[in-house]
């Protein structure tokens, strides 16, 4: 028997193939497309767990790319939710909970002098890119290589590392990573790679005179929590500043998660705009832009246009105000991190103890692991390391009531709701998944 028989999915597998007949892929999103029969429909969850329409149960550490930062069904902010929603739902007009969460907001993160809501981290860095180029007068932009912005045209391009040489004189090609991007649009991206400063500082004198703003993600939170270096952020801090350039740090995983001023407090460096979402609501969908007064007082009439029926909607806007409170006034953070290292350093012994090579990388609220002596610093060398242990391991952590990204893409994000059982049912699911992923990788080998 191999641990995938020791998972039911009989109801899940029915209902992807009715789903099927309605939804593409099945699912609502394609990134919850996981095979077949592997993707799962979700009955509850609660705390740090989450229970599938089968009835597995699982210690979750996708928390749905990191908005559960308390833990599912939080009675708190669930409270919180409900007095919003007798305040009536959608008006199209503001209520007086809009200045009290900006006032939060300001107070948490130094620099953020004005705030404007969008309901998602996609909308707020569109919000914020448009933002920057009302400002400046400029249209191109500047995207490091491997940061994720959200899906919209401006955003989806990447560097082409399948095709390209590491050690070339050349950078890779700039391409779109989905279809139904306007190609007339790659003119104005221009990628540079993680960490960097050298080719940093060749772009910036190229085009910088032409960019309206730099987008960055010092933790990308698509790439594995690949960190940007406290040197690489201050030097991009201050070509920006000589050339006029805007930029722009992308916290939507990292804001209110990593530390109450998100990464930026911890790099210290204060951008011009900022973008925060997943953890502002403890899953509950709003999203903000911030930035300093001057740039923030181009949204206007006679600027950047920005709106949204739904936006700073009386139920997420609630959820906002005491999430918020909970991360700004108790331990909450400081106790996820505590598991999050523990966590670590328990994977860390069982692969010590079997003498697997690794490393960690990111934060301990969400932590990337490789099967590497060091932890790829650049999106080029993550594409062309060797990844095939962790998504064999994913995949068998699945089966064993585990969930993570399965792929090495996602970090794994920690929630205050995560506990003692929690670690207990984790660790000895690691350890049986390390042993069979080794065991698979010297079968395929022999093969």
């Amino acid at each position: 028997m191999t641990l995938a028989d020791q998972r039911n999915l009989t109801k899940s597998n029915a209902q992807f193939q009715r789903a099927l007949k309605r939804l593409p892929l099945g699912v609502a999103s394609s990134f919850r497309y996981w095979g077949d029969d592997r993707t799962i429909y979700v009955a509850r969850g609660k705390g740090g767990r989450i229970w599938d329409i089968d009835g597995n149960g699982y210690v979750d550490y996708r928390l749905g790319y990191g908005p559960a930062i308390l833990g599912y069904a939080d009675a708190r902010v669930d409270a919180a939710a409900r007095k919003g929603m007798e305040v009536g739902g959608v008006f199209a007009l503001s209520t007086e909970r809009e200045l009290t969460v900006a006032d939060r907001i300001a107070k948490m993160v130094p620099g953020m002098d004005l705030v404007r809501y969008s309901n998602s981290g996609t909308e707020a860095v569109m919000a914020a890119l448009r933002l920057a180029r009302a400002h400046t007068g400029r249209d191109s932009y500047l995207l490091v290589e491997g940061g994720y912005h959200g899906l919209f045209d401006a955003a989806m391009w990447m560097a082409d590392v399948e095709d390209w040489e590491a050690g070339s004189n050349r950078d890779p090609d700039i391409i779109s990573y989905s279809k139904g991007i306007p190609q007339t649009l790659k003119s104005l991206a221009h990628l540079v790679p993680m960490n960097n400063m050298q080719r940093l500082e060749d772009v910036f004198r190229r085009y910088g005179n032409t960019m309206a703003a730099m987008l960055i993600e010092p933790i990308q939170g698509n790439c594995c929590g690949i960190l940007a270096t406290p040197e690489y952020v201050r030097l991009a801090r201050k070509l920006c500043d000589e050339y006029g350039v805007l930029l722009i740090i992308d916290e939507v995983k990292t804001g209110f998660r990593v530390a109450r001023g998100g990464i930026q407090s911890l790099l210290g460096v204060i951008p011009d705009i900022s973008t925060f979402a997943k953890a502002m609501a403890n899953g509950y969908p709003i999203a903000a832009i911030a930035g300093r007064e001057d740039v923030m007082r181009t949204f206007g009439y006679n600027g950047a246009a920005h709106g949204g029926t739904y936006t700073a909607h009386s139920v997420s806007i609630a959820a906002a105000e005491e999430c918020l409170r909970i991360l700004d006034e108790t331990d909450a953070l400081a106790n996820l991190a505590t598991y999050g290292k523990t966590l670590q350093n328990g994977i860390a012994k069982i692969l010590d103890d079997r003498n697997i090579v690794h490393s960690f990388t990111g934060h301990d609220s969400m932590f990337g692991l490789f099967f590497a002596e060091k932890a790829p610093d650049n999106y080029r060398d993550w594409k062309k390391s060797d990844y095939t242990f962790y998504d064999t391991m994913a995949h068998h952590l699945h089966d064993l009531g585990i969930i993570v990204e399965p792929d090495s893409r996602e970090p794994w994000f920690m929630c205050e709701a995560h506990d003692q059982s929690c670690l207990s049912d984790t660790l000895k699911a690691v350890e049986i998944a390390v042993d069979q992923t080794q065991q698979d990788l010297e079968d395929a080998a022999r093969s």
